[in-house]
């Protein structure tokens, strides 16, 4: 792997006392540091727990015994944003990297992302969004720092230097970081801080192991899930068959009789009603809630079907749709021969998250205030909808931002959906500590998946071999469409959600005449954001596409895109640079018998390309080899981006396997556990993956899922070259 400093000149952040230690409505956020303060462990014991006052220990803690704490505002989901963020920090700070802690912040104000304006993690941005507030936080606390020790010492502060959490001065003066604390604390805060020049990093850019690793290996470790306080009872929910579903009637006897079963109820869903079980143990709850007998209306909710809904969508995209982006009319293909054209329609399922970790959330309400544990992305969000449904201020609401076992975007319910049912129970339970459980039957089962979607592409091809006219419909229920989620004004345009038809209406590509268009039908199937989003299914599409195109034209599939890519797209055409430079040798050596096959994406200001080296044998897909190219900037953790390339490969090969569909029959959910949807598993992963960085001084993008739209599009390209067919609709379960 490879990756270059930023070059620089010095770098001035200029913020008053003011703004450092208060939320401001500027890009920069809320920028508090306490120095030497000790804040407690999260609380095991609810009912000993104080409310915090506000701010509270804020981003770095610096303890007598030298240790530095640098505060996580973002959820750990396994991205390694609890290495990445104090790595940055950590740097400008000159502290000592093998003396600092990661700590998840808890939901307050302070934390919020600097650009969003919510605590929140999304889209892969939390580098992007954090690089230079954690920069400028570093920069103040050594700042600060060092500005007591010259005024120990009677010197200047350009006398000082600092390595290691340690200041050094003239005369063989020196002093920990430890040391100088309580008179940092007590000195202003500087009105101007100038920023290391990137040739001066000496964690930033260097692969560095992550903090969580020993904890994760070791088992000592502790998730949501893992929550535990010596007063807390578990409740398991008993939803609906079929989506929206009400309570008809239920007997509840056999179920309070179980001993242990504290309480037994209904409870309002976000659409339907439940019966909830409260007992003493995970185990306990589960007999319970299986003694259950109970009627279910369904009567007023629609019954999906997978191939009705199939059925339908095919017939949609060969409708016009509503435009994107007030597109106008299409081009017509008028002109153009029938042997020029080529007329594609995809089929994609519902897909689940299938993240290792089910959903979990832990609550407890005692009258005037409120304490939360959960893995949620959104705990500002999270703690806004449990405050209201509460009736009480937000600032009463205690939001503990615990690690989740994966996350993919299952953990960002836009309807608040968990949240709420915590409330029901916490409402029910006053003065309880309540764990709600879902089992993996429950997330597999309770909705909220990847939409399926259908496209129709008919493009018309120059003399040249390249596009002349691209027509493209969509068809797939909408996220944001009439949700009065924050992101419907941004990413809802003329009645188009672009979550739909992201890596389409993006896409880096001239493709002449290009419109595209959508519908966005009501389906009874809750629906959220999966790894990628709108790429999970448009990259396919546009690669798979490509890469016919190119085989038509007779020209070298990364030539082909080297030549389609617009001349604004300069770092997919820096991937697809390294990505040929990097493959020629091994591609000259190739076993007969194996295809290749090319990817390309841009996502959230990255761009990455693939290639995919497979063979089928015995009817087995075997992938043996991927190269991957990545421009993401600056790379602050050259080993996290690898390992985030890895999984995130393997993440999206999955949606290729035949377990890897969603499927309904009468309203209800045929898939139950991982026998019957099953994600990739260590067979199907590559056995070789190499990973490049594009050498560049950018400012740093995120990367937790770019890589998930190659996997699919390279793998089925090339396994068309093996088998030579062209791969319209997934799970491929005939190679």
């Amino acid at each position: 792997m490879r990756h270059v400093m930023q070059p620089s000149n010095k770098h001035r952040a200029i913020l008053s006392r003011r703004s450092f230690f208060f939320v401001s409505a500027s890009a920069i956020g809320g920028l508090v540091i306490a120095l030497h303060t000790n804040q407690p462990a999260l609380a095991q014991d609810v009912a000993q727990t104080q409310m915090p006052m506000f701010p509270p220990d804020a981003f770095v803690r610096i303890q007598p015994d030298g240790r530095i704490v640098i505060a996580v505002n973002r959820v750990e989901l396994g991205q390694g944003v609890s290495t990445a963020l104090p790595m940055i920090l950590a740097d400008e700070m000159d502290a000592d990297w093998s003396r600092v802690d990661g700590e998840l912040a808890p939901g307050e104000d302070v934390y919020k992302d600097p650009i969003f304006g919510i605590q929140i993690v999304a889209g892969s941005t939390a580098i992007t969004n954090s690089f230079q507030q954690y920069r400028e936080l570093g920069a103040k606390a050594r700042a600060l720092l060092v500005a007591a020790a010259a005024a120990r010492w009677g010197v200047t502060a350009d006398d000082c230097r600092t390595e290691s959490s340690m200041v050094h001065g003239p005369g063989g003066k020196s002093a920990t970081y430890a040391d100088l604390t309580d008179e940092a604390a007590k000195l202003p805060l500087p009105e101007v801080v100038v920023l290391k020049d990137p040739s001066a990093f000496r964690l930033i850019g260097k692969p560095t192991r992550r903090l969580d690793s020993k904890a994760k290996s070791d088992g000592s470790y502790k998730y949501a899930i893992d929550f535990d306080s010596p007063d807390m009872r578990v409740a398991l929910i008993a939803r609906p068959p079929v989506f929206g579903g009400r309570v008809a009637s239920f007997d509840g006897a056999a179920a309070r009789a179980i001993s242990g079963v504290q309480d037994v109820f209904e409870i309002p869903l976000v659409s339907g009603t439940a019966i909830a079980v409260v007992a003493d143990g995970f185990w306990t709850a589960k007999k319970a809630r299986e003694a259950l007998v109970v009627e279910w209306d369904t009567s007023a909710v629609e019954h999906v079907d997978s191939e009705v809904l199939a059925a339908r969508y095919r017939e949609l995209v060969r409708t016009p749709g509503k435009p994107w982006q007030g597109m106008g009319e299409p081009s017509t293909l008028d002109g153009i021969p029938k042997d020029a054209r080529i007329e594609a329609d995809f089929e994609f399922p519902y897909l689940s998250h299938a993240q290792m970790e089910p959903l979990c959330i832990t609550i407890r309400f005692d009258s005037d205030r409120a304490e939360v544990w959960s893995a949620g992305q959104s705990p500002t969000v999270e703690r806004t909808t449990v405050a209201t449904m509460l009736g009480i201020k937000t600032e009463s609401v205690r939001h503990n931002v615990l690690p989740g076992g994966g996350g993919f975007g299952r953990r960002g319910t836009m309807d608040q959906h968990l949240e709420k049912e915590a409330v029901a129970l916490a409402k029910r339970l006053p003065g309880v500590t309540i764990k709600l459980m879902w089992t993996r039957e429950d997330d597999m089962r309770g909705g909220y998946y990847r939409p399926a979607f259908a496209h129709r592409a008919e493009i018309g091809i120059g003399a040249n071999g390249f596009p002349q006219v691209w027509r493209h419909v969509v068809a797939g229920q909408s996220f944001l469409l009439n949700s009065g989620n924050f992101g419907e004004p941004y990413l809802v345009k003329d009645g188009v959600d672009f979550l739909a038809v992201e890596g389409i209406a993006d896409c880096p590509y001239d493709l002449g005449a290009f419109h595209v268009a959508a519908h966005h039908p009501s389906v009874n199937v809750p629906t959220l954001s999966l790894r990628s989003i709108g790429q999970t299914h448009g990259s396919f599409v546009m690669e798979t596409l490509i890469e016919e195109l190119a085989d038509r034209a007779g020209i070298d599939p990364i030539e082909y895109r080297m030549r389609l890519v617009r001349e604004n797209a300069p770092k997919s055409r820096a991937v697809l640079k390294l990505l040929k430079e990097k493959s020629g040798a091994w591609l000259a050596g190739l076993k007969p018998g194996h295809g290749v096959g090319t990817a390309l994406s841009e996502y959230q200001r990255g761009a990455c390309a693939c290639l995919a080296d497979v063979s089928i044998d015995d009817g087995v897909l075997r992938v043996h080899r991927v190269l991957v190219a990545v421009h993401c900037g600056l790379a602050v953790n050259p080993m996290s981006i690898e390992s985030q390339f890895q999984g995130g490969f393997v993440f999206g090969m999955s949606q290729l396997l035949s377990k890897s569909a969603i499927t309904l029959k009468n309203g209800i959910v045929e898939q139950e556990n991982f026998f019957d949807y099953a994600p990739a598993y260590m067979p199907n992963a590559p056995l070789t993956m190499e990973v490049h960085l594009v050498e560049s001084a950018e400012p740093p993008t995120g990367v937790g899922e770019c890589p998930v739209p190659l996997a699919a599009p390279a793998v089925a390209n090339a396994m068309s070259r093996i088998t030579g067919k062209r791969y319209r609709k997934l799970p491929i379960i005939d190679i």
